[in-house]
């Protein structure tokens, strides 16, 4: 077989496939005594149909799918073997292509169009400025945070008299005339918490009231417009909640207020770990550190985000093979149109663009990710999303387990390689630019995002 490339120009070409019958000859007739094997024909037993009978039936379709596979293998193999940076996927040519004749060929040529990447030449130096933004991890935040741990570890405790913020559970029954309505609604383990009411006034009945008190309310004014959480808190389905407009007594059987935990060293050892941390000074420093590492990665995102205009500028103007490049989005999904490949077309070149300087960047400086990278990555994703629900100390072989599982989804798995590859490509370049370091805070950083 012979293979070849003709160039139309810089950024597309014609790929040649030219197949004569010694290609094809041997695998065509090893599929067709492999198919003998399994045709069932009435006179023959299964397997000792004629070989001359199966090629006579199955002949022409057995050659066309043994040399659309050849095609196939051998094109790919051109273009990786000749190192091609193809964009999109090669597409039938639609001028140079002779028509084939199965019936009654044996040599047959095959052409295919390539959209070919342009070349890229970028140079950095420290003359080239970029803002950085480091995230201030001012006390306002420190607090919050440490209020946010207080919280989560803190604990219940059993009171006499109802507060705002109380946990309350005992009987709600249904009233009729002032006393138990019979057949009525009635929950025995009822929960509830005054600050949730949205009514005032029935909010107040429950301020101040004691332990084994009854209280008198209506649950649809309590809860008005809320049919979801009245339906929850009577267990009734949601037709009936409209149906149930009137008084409920709630039979207080037990309070429970929240106390935050105190600042000491059993505090320390449940976020940090025991004995990670021995004074308050080391807490909150440790806080400080860890706060500043869930921001990090959004740094570096901002970063690549400022840096990609001036990448791009710097990569000059570069040409692609428009045509084929729409023929090939236009063929990769159908829901596609020509219209709307027509209107989306510049924002999909500019995209292309950064995508090929980012990859040109990540090949001409090595900047390879190994299965040790993309581990390390995927730990800490892990231990960032434990660290949203406070908790800091998780131990190693958790996080391990709980990246393993997240790897194990290919969706999952191909992004957490493009972020750990964007982590290796944004230390790079913030190693060849000047950075102009930027200290806001958390809530100028989010509105740079806007």
């Amino acid at each position: 077989m012979n293979v070849s490339l003709k160039n139309n120009d810089a950024v597309s070409g014609i790929v040649k496939l030219e197949i004569v019958k010694a290609d094809y000859e041997e695998r065509v007739d090893k599929s067709l005594r492999s198919l003998r094997q399994k045709v069932n024909m009435p006179g023959f037993r299964k397997g000792m149909v004629p070989l001359g009978m199966v090629k006579k039936m199955y002949g022409k379709s057995v050659l066309v799918d043994e040399i659309n596979k050849l095609v196939s293998e051998n094109l790919f193999k051109y273009i990786r073997e000749n190192d091609l940076h193809i964009l999109g996927e090669p597409m039938p040519n639609e001028t140079e292509q002779k028509p084939l004749d199965f019936d009654k060929g044996e040599d047959f040529e095959f052409c295919f169009d390539i959209a070919l990447a342009p070349v890229i030449n970028i140079e950095l130096s420290k003359d080239d400025k970029v803002p950085f933004y480091e995230v201030k991890i001012d006390d306002e935040m420190l607090n919050n945070q440490i209020q946010a741990y207080r919280s989560n570890f803190g604990s219940y405790e059993k009171v006499e008299e109802v507060e705002e913020k109380d946990l309350l559970k005992g009987t709600v029954a249904e009233l009729e005339n002032g006393s138990p309505k019979e057949g009525g609604i009635v929950v025995e383990d009822a929960v509830l918490m005054p600050m949730y009411i949205k009514n005032e006034e029935e909010k107040a009945k429950f301020i101040g009231a004691k332990l084994n008190s009854v209280v008198v309310f209506n649950p649809n004014k309590a809860y008005e417009g809320a049919e979801a959480e009245i339906a929850s808190f009577l267990k009734i389905d949601k037709e009936k909640v409209a149906e149930t407009t009137g008084d409920f007594s709630f039979e207080i059987k037990e309070i429970s207020r929240h106390k935050d935990a105190e600042m000491n060293q059993e505090l320390f050892d449940k976020v940090f770990g025991e004995n990670e941390v021995s004074s308050e000074e080391e807490f909150k420093n440790k806080i400080k550190e860890a706060l500043a590492e869930q921001f990090a990665p959004q740094s570096d995102f901002k970063f690549l985000t400022d840096i990609r205009d001036r990448l791009v500028e710097k990569a000059g103007e570069l040409h692609f093979a428009e045509d084929l490049l729409k023929r090939w989005l236009l063929a990769a999904n159908e829901k596609n149109t020509k219209e709307k490949i027509d209107e989306d077309f510049p924002k999909i070149l500019q995209d292309l663009k950064y995508q090929l300087v980012k990859d040109d960047l990540v090949k001409k400086n090595n900047l390879k990710v190994e299965d040790a990278d993309v581990e390390s990555f995927a730990k800490r994703v892990a231990k960032a999303q434990f660290a949203q629900y406070g908790m800091l100390s998780v131990p190693e072989d958790v996080l391990d387990n709980y990246a393993k599982d997240m790897l194990k989804n290919k969706q999952t798995l191909q992004n957490v390689v493009d972020r750990a590859i964007e982590e290796k490509l944004a230390a790079w370049l913030k190693e060849q630019v000047e950075l102009e370091v930027k200290e806001v805070s958390a809530d100028e950083f989010s509105k740079l995002f806007e």
